[in-house]
Order: C-alpha cells, then sequence, then structure tokens
C-alpha cells in the first residue's frame, strides 16, 4: 500500500505533463470559438440569416443530399437538446416549475 501511495505523486505529475499540452490547444480554439461576435461580423450574420431565409422559400433544400440532409437534422437536434437542457438547468427540474 505505501508504494501505491508513493507513486501517487509520479502519477499525477506524469498526468499534467501529458495534459498541459491538449489544454493549450483547448484553449487556442475555446477563445475563437466561444467567443461572442464581434462588431464587424454583424453584416456576416445578417447575410447569412437571409441567404438561408431565401433558400428556405426558393425550396432548395429539396436539393441536398440524404447526406446534407442528415447531418442538418442533427445539428438541429442537438441545438433543440441542449435548449431543453438548459432549461432543465434553469427551472432546476425536469418537470414544470417549483411554484
Amino acid at each position: 500500500m505505501a508504494a501505491a501511495v508513493a507513486k501517487v505523486p509520479a502519477l499525477i505529475s506524469s498526468a499534467v505533463a501529458q495534459a498541459r499540452p491538449k489544454f493549450a490547444i483547448f484553449m487556442k480554439y475555446a477563445k475563437v470559438e466561444l467567443a461572442p461576435p464581434k462588431l464587424s461580423e454583424i453584416p456576416q450574420i445578417k447575410a447569412g440569416i437571409a441567404k438561408l431565409l431565401s433558400s428556405a422559400k426558393s425550396g432548395a433544400w429539396k436539393q441536398q443530399t440524404v447526406k446534407q440532409a442528415t447531418l442538418n437534422t442533427l445539428v438541429g437536434a442537438e441545438v433543440i437538446f441542449w435548449f431543453y437542457i438548459g432549461e432543465c438547468i434553469g427551472k432546476r427540474h425536469f418537470v414544470g416549475y417549483d411554484v
């Protein structure tokens, strides 16, 4: 037992050494991907929404491949599920609000 306890600091230091580069990569992408949009990006967002609405009105969604439609459906489902999980966390109950 004492030998196992003596190995713990070495295991922790090796785990930290291995996690450090992965954490640096995570932080590099987190700074870019999790940042709110800048004011200069607002026109691009408006153009993207307009393009999405015009393609929905014109029926361009009918020309998608099965793979594209499946991926779009999965992304939509993920957004809905995260919304519901946020609702459950916010109200602190699975069903209804605590009145």
